[in-house]
């Protein structure tokens, strides 16, 4: 590998906002269902576990 290659790589995978590498971030995109369903299990999560606390319940 020369540096010309290395200088590229430093370049492409630099941390986001959220200290996640942003090139790594872009690549994973591309192979992640849309839309993505952990939002949705774990928003469905959320409501179910206040649901249960609100009512009284156990989880």
């Amino acid at each position: 590998m020369n540096d010309d290659q290395e200088q590229r790589i430093v370049r492409v995978h630099q941390r986001g906002l959220d200290g996640l590498c942003t090139g790594c971030q872009v690549w994973w995109s591309r192979l992640a269902p849309y839309p993505c369903w952990q939002v949705e299990w774990a928003t469905s999560r959320q409501a179910r576990s206040l649901t249960v606390s609100l009512l009284g319940g156990s989880r």
